[in-house]
C-alpha cells in the first residue's frame, strides 16, 4: 500500500504502545525506584546532592544478554561507590548515523535481519524493564520522539544528541518531559548554540501532542553536555568557564555541565581511543581540584563502556562470527576491567 502525498510504503500495522507496555509491565517497587532515581539526578544537577553522576554503558544496547550482564556488574559496583557516585546505565536503543548504518535495536533488533520495529520495541522495553528490575537506573537518547511513549516512563536521564539539540521538535520534547535532559553541543562544537538549546528546553512552548494543543512547562533540569566538536575537544577549563558564562548570561536555572568523555572529546589524530576516555575523566577531576568553584557546575561524566575493550565491524562479520559477549558493534568502548578501575579511581579522588 502506498500513502498518497508521501513517498513511502506501509510495511505493516504496529501494535499500540499500550499493548507493548502491558506485555512488559513495571512493578510498584520499580516505579518507586525510577521516581527516586529521577529525583536524585535532579538533586545532583541542582547542587542539593554532592555526588557526581556517571552515565556509563555500551554505545548501543545490543546484544540483550551482554547488556543484562553489564547491568548486574554495574549494580554490584554501585553498592561499593554509591555514596559518592550516581551510576546510570546508558541503554541506548536508537543510533543517529552521520551517513547510514545500523540504527539500533529499536528499529532492527537483529542487525543481520531486516528491520522489524514491532520486535525492536518489544526487545527494548523488555531489556529496560529487566535492567530496572536488577536495580540500575536507565538513560537513553531522545532520537525519534514519536517512539518515546513506551520508554519515557523508564528513564531517569535523557540525552538530546548533537545532531538533534538544534531541532525545535527535540527542544520542545525536552521541555515537556519530567526527567532531566542533557542537551549536547552540536557536532561543530559551538558552546553558545549549545546553551541556546538548554534555554529552549527550560522554556515553555505551545505544541501539538497526541492531537491536543498543549503548553509545555519547561524543564528546569535541562543542562549542558560537552562532547567535543569537529575542531577538537571542549572539556578543558576554558571551555567549562565559557559555557558557565553563557549559562549565567542567559539566566539558565540550575546551571550544570556533564562531560562526555567519548565522541570528539576522545579523538587522537582523528580517531577515537579508549585510553583517552580515561584521561579525559582524570584531567577534568584534576582541574576541578585546582578550580573548586567549577565543581558547582560540573556534575558528572558520560563514558562508553561494555564488557570487552574496543568494537567490531558488522559489515566484516556474519551472524555466526559476530562476538555477542559484550563487544560493541558501534563506537569503541572501554572494557569492564578498565571501567571498574576508572570508577574506583574516580571514587578515590572524590
Amino acid at each position: 500500500m502506498t500513502m498518497k502525498c508521501m513517498r513511502m510504503n506501509i510495511i505493516k500495522k504496529l501494535p499500540s504502545t499500550e499493548e507493548i507496555i502491558q506485555r512488559f509491565p513495571l512493578s510498584e517497587d520499580v516505579l518507586r525506584k525510577i521516581e527516586k532515581d529521577k529525583k536524585e539526578v535532579k538533586d545532583i544537577l541542582a547542587g542539593r546532592d554532592e555526588r557526581l553522576m556517571l552515565i556509563v554503558g555500551p554505545c548501543s544496547a545490543w546484544p540483550y544478554d551482554a547488556v543484562v550482564e553489564y547491568a548486574k556488574r554495574l549494580k554490584k559496583m554501585d553498592e561499593e561507590v554509591g555514596d559518592k557516585l550516581k551510576l546510570i546505565l546508558r541503554t541506548y536503543i536508537q543510533k543517529p548515523r552521520t551517513r547510514k548504518g545500523w540504527t539500533g535495536p529499536a528499529i532492527q533488533p537483529d542487525p543481520y535481519a531486516l528491520p522489524d520495529v514491532e520486535k525492536g520495541v518489544a526487545y527494548c522495553r523488555k531489556l529496560m524493564v529487566e535492567v530496572l528490575t536488577i536495580g540500575v537506573p536507565v538513560a537513553d537518547e531522545a532520537l525519534f520522539t514519536h517512539n518515546a511513549k513506551g520508554f519515557l516512563e523508564l528513564l531517569s536521564w535523557v540525552a538530546v544528541g548533537a545532531r538533534s539539540a538544534e531541532d525545535q521538535e527535540h527542544r520542545i520534547f525536552a521541555s515537556a518531559i519530567d526527567a532531566a535532559a542533557g542537551m549536547k553541543n552540536p557536532t561543530y562544537g559551538a558552546l553558545d548554540i549549545a546553551v541556546n538549546s538548554v534555554v529552549a528546553a527550560q522554556s515553555p512552548h505551545v505544541a501539538v501532542f497526541d492531537g491536543n494543543q498543549v503548553e509545555t512547562l519547561g524543564n528546569d533540569y535541562a543542562h549542558l553536555v560537552l562532547r567535543g566538536g569537529v575542531d577538537g575537544p571542549n572539556y578543558h577549563i576554558e571551555h567549562i568557564m565559557q559555557a558557565k558564562d553563557f549559562m549565567i548570561e542567559h539566566g539558565v536555572k540550575n546551571p550544570a555541565i556533564v562531560i562526555d568523555a567519548s565522541h570528539d572529546n576522545c579523538r587522537i589524530s582523528g580517531k577515537k581511543t579508549l585510553e583517552r576516555q580515561v584521561q579525559v575523566v582524570h584531567e577534568v577531576v584534576s582541574n576541578l581540584q585546582d578550580f573548586p568553584e567549577l565543581r558547582k557546575i560540573v556534575k558528572g561524566f558520560m563514558i562508553e563502556s561494555f564488557i570487552k575493550d574496543g568494537n567490531q565491524d558488522l559489515d566484516k562479520l556474519t551472524p555466526e562470527t559476530v562476538d555477542q559477549g559484550g563487544l560493541s558493534i558501534t563506537d569503541p568502548c572501554l572494557g569492564w576491567e578498565r571501567t571498574e578501575k576508572l570508577i574506583r579511581e574516580l571514587y578515590g579522588r572524590l
